[in-house]
């Protein structure tokens, strides 16, 4: 029996930003910088251990409500959203992924309002319900934006300063205006946030409060992943939750434990997560993809393995997800690792993918009838593809496992659906559910 594993919060959090920061290299450790900016300006107001975690955390995931490139480079514009409805998006939306998961739930009312301007909090009806962390986290993400990256720091602070303090009382707090700009005058918050070590900056902060995650935890965060990943095409919004779903009913059907069973859900949900370092005209293309997007395509396995290396504990999930494009024969990807490498939990979820796959419909074909699924997951078990073992098992127990898919992926369309935001539109993805 696997022993089940224990995994450390902050390390999960990291990876969850690090996976956001694939869509856009150009935005890589933003979402961090913004933790850090946000976390100090906190702890020189004095604030509670309490309220400086809440805001470090909030800063990690503040952006996990922008579904597109488009998005995260408007987001790069200093003044962009004048109007709270033109920047309300995506902050809805994260606050929609958050207010249900129970570690994070804390953190979903200052990611809902972190870019409501100071002015707009005071001329509407939203006075009372703005947290001081949105106001916060407002007020660190627009110093990170307004941060060169490719040159020297220290050259810099003076006309950042100049430039917050002139949306003093407008964009920004003047009490929190005063704040920053005391901070400012310091050269080791900059050196620290400019640093390539940010990374062992944080880690301490976030881990004073040592949490380790059980099973059923680490299932709720990895939803949030799955959303982040799957909800950017209408063609893949609810495939990882039909991955995870039919490669926790066959591993079940092949006699996993219990803790087994969620480790493989845990998986399926998690077994797409390079997929946000691939174009989204790449996903959607309707016609076969050229050379040179097919290389890109097969990045995406390589991503996950190893943003997921990264998590102590992690190791045997990680192995399941990653794998799941490897081959028996050798002929997967990216590792072209043969049968005596792939546990039976790896040739599962390759399986339960295939499976999925070929059950939706997707830009450049419809939906395949049961038949044909079969026909195809046959062939590939004979052409040493897939474990001949587990199609078969997935054969024999074809209504048991198809109606597992169509269950969880009918509830992820629910969700994806109620994302239907003023602004934002949302089409129902192209998925069989018949």
């Amino acid at each position: 029996m696997i022993k089940e594993p224990r995994i450390s919060f902050f390390d999960l959090i990291v990876a969850l930003s690090n996976t956001m920061d694939l869509i856009n290299p150009v935005m890589v450790n933003h979402q961090k910088r913004v933790a850090y900016i946000a976390y100090f300006i906190a702890e020189e107001m004095g604030l509670s251990k309490e309220e400086r975690m809440k805001v470090l955390l909030a800063g990690l995931l503040h952006d996990c409500g922008v579904l597109s490139l488009e998005e995260k480079i408007s987001a790069l514009e200093f003044d962009f959203g004048v109007k709270t409805k033109e920047c309300d998006r995506h902050s809805q939306i994260g606050y929609q992924f958050l207010k249900d998961i129970r570690l994070l739930s804390h953190v979903a009312p200052l990611v809902r309002y972190h870019h409501v301007y100071w002015n707009e909090r005071r001329e509407s009806a939203l006075s009372e319900r703005i947290p001081l962390g949105s106001h916060i986290l407002h007020l660190a993400d627009r110093v990170e934006v307004l941060m060169d990256k490719h040159r020297e720091i220290l050259g810099q602070v003076k006309g950042i300063i100049d430039k917050i303090t002139g949306e003093s009382g407008k964009m920004f707090s003047p009490d929190l205006v005063d704040v920053f700009n005391a901070l400012a005058k310091q050269e080791w918050f900059w050196l620290d946030l400019f640093s390539p070590f940010i990374d062992s900056v944080l880690a301490p902060k976030l881990d004073a409060q040592i949490i380790e995650l059980d099973l059923e935890e680490l299932l709720d965060i990895a939803k949030l992943f799955y959303r982040i990943i799957d909800f950017r095409s209408m063609f893949t919004a609810t495939h990882s939750a039909g991955v995870a779903a039919s490669g926790e009913a066959i591993a079940r059907f092949a006699g996993f434990s219990e803790k087994e069973c969620l480790m493989m859900r845990i998986a399926g949900f998690l077994h797409d997560l390079g997929k946000l370092a691939i174009p989204s005209e790449i996903l959607e293309k309707p016609g076969p993809l050229t050379t040179e997007q097919v290389h890109i395509m097969k990045s995406h396995t390589y991503y996950s393995y190893r943003i997921l290396e990264k998590i102590n504990g992690m190791e045997v999930i990680n192995a399941w997800a990653s794998f799941h494009h490897e081959r028996l024969d050798g002929s997967g990807y990216p590792f072209h690792l043969k049968a005596e490498a792939l546990t039976l939990g790896s040739r599962i979820l390759a399986v339960a993918d295939v499976f999925t796959a070929l059950t939706e419909t997707r830009p450049y074909r419809q939906a395949l009838a049961p038949k044909r699924v079969i026909e195809i997951l046959q062939h590939m078990a004979e052409s040493r593809h897939l474990d001949p073992f587990v199609v078969l098992l997935l054969e024999e127990k074809f209504a048991e496992i198809n109606s597992a898919r169509l269950v969880a992926q009918e509830e992820a369309l629910g969700v994806y659906k109620g994302l239907n935001i003023s602004g934002y539109r949302i089409t129902c993805p192209a998925v069989s559910l018949s």
